[in-house]
């Protein structure tokens, strides 16, 4: 991924719209983080659920994947920085 030549100056409103974004994807991070360990307490404790939890354990990665993807690409037109 090619960076910009030359430095570049961001306003203090881009500043604050990628603290924003920022944010938001640690908050959902955060989320799905919590719902990874709710589904292995859950299986822990109580087996039968196994199967049901199975599923919730199964889908957060790909959910975190896209929250910083997400990030990443809004990150990278902020900065100029050019995907290959």
């Amino acid at each position: 991924m090619p960076a910009p030549q030359s430095p570049i100056t961001l306003t203090p409103e881009q500043v604050e719209e990628l603290n924003k974004k920022l944010s938001h994807m640690r908050h959902e991070i955060n989320n799905h983080l919590s719902l990874v360990i709710a589904a292995a307490e859950l299986i822990r404790f109580k087996p039968e659920l196994r199967e049901k939890m199975s599923a919730t354990l199964s889908e957060q990665p790909k959910r975190i994947s896209n929250e910083m993807t997400a990030f990443s690409v809004e990150f990278e037109k902020i900065l100029g920085i050019m995907r290959d």
